[in-house]
């Protein structure tokens, strides 16, 4: 709680009233994350591979990424560690919602941080059971939304984009979209993960989004202005998302091609349920279909895929699922992929944030 014990001083400095306001405190947990990131992969990664905890890539997988057998692995744990350790630097403590997306982030990392070690000491690319990891996330997701639904000044009405009067109220329903939204976006993301870089990328884009939804959402004035939900308290997650992107970027310094380390589930679900759970407390959830819509498509690819497949008796839509190793084996380089998926990535971004004043 630095923010807290630098703050205590202000009545004698006054120039630390500054770190009351959440841009300040945003700006360097996003410097802080990035430097703790940086600092632990540089330690890390060289232990992990000593250990031999490397990638056991799936034998249904591109020709080409063979490769990266071997490759380090688990890079989400430390990625994890540097969101929490500089959120919790910078955030106002007594905030909730907080506790909530830092609640969520380390137990479904938790999860992905078995599947990941079940993978290592089978040393196959097959870990937890679909329905285990299924089951575990539903029920932290349920868990949490019964949280925010009891607490004080929580609204169980849905936020549409472009309709600033309709508001439907789901009563005891929202529990259902809680845990929708963020084992979906989490397993959304985990189906993204397949390339150097192309996850993290786009995790940084729609962190960067949901960092000034939620900053938006927490200041009444320019909330009322915009006619969109405000939620007191939900301005402090801008201090979580400026984590993430810092420490988001600190990790791709390692991560892009070829990579020295990868993301692992650890990393993934952890990443893609913070995300969810900050959509659900801004109201802004419709909008992360936008936002997260390269997931979305990565995820619809992979479902689509199966679907057709079973149904016509072992055609396919695809070469392969997910849609990003339907492009590699069309002869795209993977670089050039991934640099193209986060160009898509920034368009949605860019679009999510122009429903904003079409209300």
């Amino acid at each position: 709680m630095l923010y807290k014990l630098i703050y205590y001083f202000h009545t004698y400095y006054s120039f630390l009233n500054v770190f009351r306001y959440i841009t300040f405190r945003t700006i360097y947990a996003t410097l802080t994350a990035l430097l703790f990131s940086l600092l632990l992969g540089y330690w890390i990664i060289p232990k992990l591979r000593e250990l031999q905890i490397g990638q056991y890539i799936r034998d249904d997988g591109p020709p080409d990424h063979k490769d990266k057998a071997g490759t380090p692995t688990m890079g989400g744990s430390f990625l994890l560690v540097s969101i929490v350790i500089c959120s919790l630097l910078w955030v106002e403590p007594s905030n909730l919602y907080i506790w909530l997306v830092l609640f969520v982030a380390v137990l479904f990392g938790g999860i992905g941080f078995l599947d990941d070690y079940l993978k290592m000491i089978r040393k196959s690319s097959k870990g937890l059971r679909v329905w285990s990891k299924l089951s575990m996330q539903v029920g932290i997701a349920l868990f949490v939304g019964i949280v925010l639904y009891r607490s004080s000044g929580f609204d169980s009405r849905l936020s549409f984009p472009f309709f600033k009067n309709f508001l439907p109220d789901l009563g005891i329903g929202y529990l259902i979209l809680v845990v929708l939204v963020v084992v979906g976006t989490s397993n959304a993301v985990n189906l993204t993960d397949g390339l150097d870089g192309l996850a993290i990328g786009p995790i940084i884009i729609a962190f960067l989004s949901y960092l000034v939804f939620s900053y938006l959402a927490g200041h009444i004035k320019i909330a009322h202005y915009l006619q969109i939900p405000y939620v007191s308290g939900a301005g402090e997650l801008s201090v979580i998302c400026g984590a993430v992107v810092g420490a988001g970027m600190g990790f791709l310094w390692y991560n892009s091609y070829p990579a020295q380390v990868f993301m692992g589930d650890a990393g993934s679900l952890s990443l893609g349920a913070a995300l969810g759970m900050i959509a659900v407390i801004c109201k802004q959830e419709i909008t992360l279909l936008l936002v997260g819509g390269l997931f979305v498509v990565e995820a619809l690819s992979v479902i689509l895929q199966v679907g057709f497949f079973k149904l016509t008796g072992g055609r396919r839509v695809f070469r392969m699922a997910p849609i990003h190793h339907h492009f590699e084996l069309k002869g795209w380089p993977e670089p050039k992929v991934t640099v193209r998926f986060w160009i898509i990535a920034i368009v949605l971004a860019l679009l999510s944030m122009s429903t904003l004043k079409l209300r």
